[in-house]
């Protein structure tokens, strides 16, 4: 019999609101996730904690573990410390760190994850991808997919608008990594998924177009559904091919070669995604890209986030290595130092100051 559909991996429940963190008793006792009340929270120092003490009455059941960091050891000394608690669930409850902990230590104990965010910094949240620094530098490890995903629109406006502006860069470097996946497509065929495709579009397609800001609860609802909506986009096609692209590369290799310097991702992603739909003969849309960069306050320029144009030709010049096997724009392309320069002469040209 043939297969007339397939099964999607995503959370059973996804809460976006203001006010969700009050029913996150609720999420939580769902007989799916908990039946006797015993969940691991992981938290951090800062938020995480202020949060216990409004949340802890309504979890009386719930044992409380804060996280020191975002390290790979960090994750597994927190598995170590559940793994005899005999729970039924983890809770990460904080900011990306804080979740990606959660999601490696509930991945080695074998329990579901529930991602309680409280800032909108990356795609990161609903992601089957763990991201923990190592003594390599920052590698990424595959875990499943939270079984719930609880945003409160209150509480991320409490979070630094910076966060809420990386993951704006985020979000919209995905027309540009689905880009690069058509380019990989269509030179090297190698095989896309159209759902995932579609889904990391129009999800940054979404914050993109939107008139809102930083500070609008409209938009703020539309930037975390675009979030967690890329990070189901990376299961559907089971790598981050969705959200990655030449964007990232960029992303990355400031990371490697400049890592007391860096921006925060979303601030780098984006920035690599408006030079790379110029690299790809869009100086239109990589325009647009950037003036609605620019509107939420994010770079456009390396100079806007303290790198000087010869550092950023080495970054691009460099960014391949980055994600060896993976085909974009800068790949495909092939550019030499001096062309690099000449068309970021173009690009700076093509954006405006």
């Amino acid at each position: 019999m043939p297969v007339l559909t397939r099964l999607i991996p995503s959370p059973v429940v996804v809460d976006i609101r203001r006010g969700a963190l009050n029913d996150l008793a609720d999420v939580l006792f769902d007989q799916r996730i908990s039946h006797s009340g015993k969940i691991a929270v992981a938290i951090s120092s800062g938020s995480g904690a202020r949060l216990r003490e409004r949340l802890a009455p309504a979890l009386p059941g719930a044992s409380w573990y804060e996280v020191g960091g975002g390290t790979i050891d960090d994750a597994v000394k927190l598995g170590d410390a559940i793994k005899s608690g005999h729970y039924d669930a983890v809770v990460g409850l904080g900011g990306g760190r804080i979740i990606d902990c959660a999601k490696f230590a509930a991945a080695r104990v074998g329990l579901p994850l529930v991602a309680v965010a409280t800032n909108l910094a990356h795609d990161g949240l609903c992601s089957p991808v763990a991201t923990l620094d190592n003594d390599a530098g920052r590698g990424s490890y595959g875990v499943p997919n939270p079984i719930a995903v609880v945003i409160d629109l209150d509480v991320i406006r409490e979070a630094p608008a910076r966060f809420v502006r990386s993951g704006i860069g985020d979000a919209m470097s995905n027309i540009s990594a689905v880009a690069d996946w058509e380019l990989a497509c269509q030179v090297n065929g190698e095989k896309i998924d159209g759902l995932a495709a579609a889904m990391a579009r129009q999800a940054g397609e979404a914050v993109l177009r939107h008139p809102g800001g930083v500070g609008d609860n409209a938009f703020l609802q539309v930037l975390a559904e675009a979030l967690v909506l890329t990070g189901i986009a990376m299961s559907v096609s089971g790598d981050s091919r969705p959200s990655s692209g030449a964007c990232h590369e960029i992303n990355h290799a400031f990371d490697l070669l400049y890592p007391k310097r860096a921006a925060s991702h979303g601030e780098q992603c984006g920035l690599g995604a408006a030079f790379a739909m110029f690299l790809r003969g869009a100086p239109e849309e990589a325009a647009y890209m950037a003036e609605v960069l620019r509107r939420h306050g994010l770079p456009v320029l390396p100079q806007e986030i303290g790198f000087t144009t010869d550092e950023f030709v080495r970054v691009v010049e460099y960014a391949p290595q980055t994600r060896p096997g993976r085909y974009t724009i800068l790949e495909h392309l092939d550019l030499t130092n001096d062309q690099i320069k000449d068309t970021y002469a173009d690009y700076v040209k093509a954006i405006g100051s």
